[in-house]
């Protein structure tokens, strides 16, 4: 079965066995390094987007707009690295954190052959030699499953569609 839930479920078991591992992991509340430098509009499939969709719905009203205008800039900036318009920046967390996309739950946790995807602070602990033991998740595999769930799309195109009352399928 490929489902959304159980590729969380997945991914999750890893970040829990890398976390029971190494208690001082630095991927934890607070640290929102990687949601200030991200390299490219997050692109999410239709199964994550509607999860996302949940957890932008009961932000109160406020914030949605916050969030909205932060999407509308990102949709217009040209220059990287981009601060994820999901970034509360005061508290340095994620307002939909129980609704975030799949790269958001493996950035820091995974590898794409052979090439970390995580901060430069995990790359030098990994350059150093500390993290030598760490059983890494495998993102190719991952996105595997991402594309059995359809196509996927720009987060700022799913947004302005969903604004407009559009159709998100």
């Amino acid at each position: 079965m490929n489902t959304l839930t159980q590729l969380h479920a997945d991914i999750e078991a890893r970040v829990r066995a890398i976390r029971d591992d190494n208690p001082d992991w630095l991927c934890r509340m607070g640290c929102d390094g990687c949601c200030r430098r991200l390299a490219e509009v997050p692109r999410l499939t239709a199964a994550e987007w509607a999860l996302l969709q949940d957890g932008l719905a009961a932000l109160p009203p406020e914030r949605l707009r916050e969030v909205s205008r932060g999407i509308a800039t990102l949709a217009e900036q040209p220059s990287r690295p981009i601060v994820c318009p999901l970034l509360d920046r005061s508290a340095g967390a994620c307002l939909v954190y129980a609704h975030r996309p799949v790269a958001c739950r493996t950035y820091g946790f995974y590898v794409q052959r052979d090439l970390g995807l995580y901060c430069k602070d995990i790359e030098s602990r990994v350059a150093g030699g500390a993290l030598t033991g760490v059983v890494w998740g495998n993102q190719d595999a991952v996105d595997r499953r991402l594309c059995g769930l359809g196509d996927s799309r720009d987060l700022t195109e799913w947004f302005a569609r969903w604004e407009e009352g559009g159709d998100m399928a």
